[in-house]
């Protein structure tokens, strides 16, 4: 069911291309991977703004003459890689001393709670968080209120980016020749989750060794 809302939401956004031209184009796609995560619009529209957008900015590029596949790809990693630094810091700068100050053993157990585990496999959360609809909005949010080594998630934040932004903008491109790539972009996904989990369990274990 997934798939099918994927490719098909994929479709409608190739037929912007007809509408707006190329450099609207560019500038419209950019500026929604941005918003999905910067401004926190992916809460509310997360295929619109995420894998499905990306993936057919690819389709459109090998198609078009006029759409530059690497200016396109890159643009996205970037425009990701912003979109989280810009929740890193408003999770930090704003939302960590807004939730401080509220009255709440159990809330303040929860950032207490999320300082844990962001330091345990908190790298891992953000990169696997990029193939996830909903969790790339929060994840960076969280990372910043649970103070997240800014390094590490510096580093996270590059990976994914890269990883999912130049990632499946270039396989929506060669998904245009070869239709079997279509599929290679959640394969991507459950390698990074894969890798998320064993780093997680490897964690927890160096943890409790630790504390014993």
């Amino acid at each position: 069911m997934h798939l099918v809302v994927h490719l098909s939401i994929s479709d409608q956004i190739t037929g912007w291309y007809g509408q707006i031209g190329p450099l609207l184009f560019y500038g419209v796609v950019w500026a929604l991977v941005f918003a999905g995560t910067g401004l926190l619009v992916g809460a509310f529209v997360p295929f619109v703004t995420g894998d499905s957008l990306v993936f057919a900015a690819g389709l459109v590029a090998a198609s078009s003459n006029d759409v530059d596949i690497w200016v396109m790809a890159i643009g996205v990693g970037v425009a990701a890689w912003l979109g989280d630094q810009v929740g890193y810091t408003l999770g930090r700068h704003y939302g960590r001393p807004y939730l401080v100050r509220q009255k709440g053993k159990w809330l303040q157990a929860g950032i207490a709670r999320s300082e844990r585990i962001y330091s345990a496999w908190g790298w891992w959360a953000v990169v696997v968080a990029r193939f996830v609809p909903w969790a790339r909005v929060f994840v960076p949010v969280i990372a910043g209120v649970a103070k997240m080594n800014y390094y590490k998630f510096f580093s996270a934040n590059l990976v994914g980016a890269i990883a999912w932004g130049v990632g499946l903008t270039i396989t929506g491109y060669f998904a245009a020749t070869i239709p079997v790539v279509k599929n290679a972009s959640y394969g991507i996904a459950i390698f990074f989750i894969l890798g998320s989990v064993i780093a997680g369990v490897r964690a927890l274990r160096q943890n409790r060794k630790n504390t014993i």
